[in-house]
């Protein structure tokens, strides 16, 4: 099974040597890596040389899902694996998704669990990222339970879905996730097998206020697009929906965003009229 290895970078020199590094330490080695620098000013460029195995694509800046899409279209392999540049796999990481699809072939997209890591040491994960590997649909309704760097995935789900959303800044993974999980199981290797790092600079989750404002305009265009919803699915979206609407109203209340204010209680008053 020969996989191929996406890495989206910005700026980010030595951590994405260490994510590197990660991959070549496998016991299952990957097949292709691919490393797209989205417009970064830094010495990055310079990782092909560290690493002349790779192939290093450069683009001007153009966001985090147009790195991934441009490196899904440019991979030679049907099966994709993600890592974001300022995180790393464990040595056995691949190995353990790869048996997983061998051993069950319909099986398309598989996720791990993840270790977290601020300022050097590992910290507890709060109980609602526990991963359960249930449904997925319902456990990332609310945010995204599955780290880009956990996933391997098989490239016919993207021509029966889509790719990353690339109007979305931020969240285009919460987005992808939930319309894959509207068609198909994915399926969870329960060990911890990446590390996730916090703390540093240029982190995209740290960079906007109300996270929640990417999420509602997924669960808008999911109640918009997708015809083949169940009653119960639009249920579950409608009433995470409304959720979100009230929480931004507060927020937009607390700090006097007063174009926001406007906004979330048209929202919440259609939303209730419907």
């Amino acid at each position: 099974m020969q996989v191929t290895v996406v890495i989206p970078t910005y700026n980010r020199y030595e951590l994405l040597y260490r994510a590197i590094r990660s991959l070549f330490a496998q016991t299952y080695q990957p097949s292709e890596i691919i490393v797209v620098d989205d417009g970064s000013t830094d010495k990055s460029s310079a990782i092909q040389n560290d690493f002349p195995s790779i192939k290093y694509i450069y683009q001007k800046n153009s966001g985090v899902s147009s790195a991934r899409n441009r490196g899904i279209e440019s991979a030679t392999y049907e099966w994709v694996a993600f890592l974001d540049s300022d995180d790393e796999w464990l040595p056995t990481k691949l190995e353990e998704q790869v048996r997983l699809h061998q051993q069950n072939r319909e099986l398309l997209i598989s996720y791990t669990d993840e270790i977290w890591i601020r300022d050097d040491l590992e910290v507890n994960i709060p109980k609602k990222f526990k991963k359960i590997g249930v449904d997925s649909f319902i456990e990332n309704l609310s945010y995204c339970n599955i780290a880009p760097s956990a996933v391997l995935i098989h490239k016919t789900l993207f021509k029966r879905v889509g790719v990353f959303d690339e109007s979305l800044e931020v969240c285009e993974d919460y987005n992808l996730w939930l319309r894959i999980s509207l068609k198909t199981e994915i399926a969870l290797v329960d060990k911890k097998l990446i590390k996730k790092y916090a703390g540093h600079e240029n982190q995209l989750s740290f960079k906007h206020w109300g996270m929640d404002r990417f999420r509602v305009r997924t669960l808008e265009k999911l109640l918009m697009n997708e015809k083949s919803l169940t009653i119960t699915k639009r249920a579950l979206i409608e009433k995470e929906l409304l959720k979100k609407y009230i929480f931004l109203l507060k927020g937009a209340l607390k700090h006097n965003r007063r174009e926001n204010v406007k906004i979330y209680e048209e929202k919440v008053a259609n939303f209730r009229l419907v």
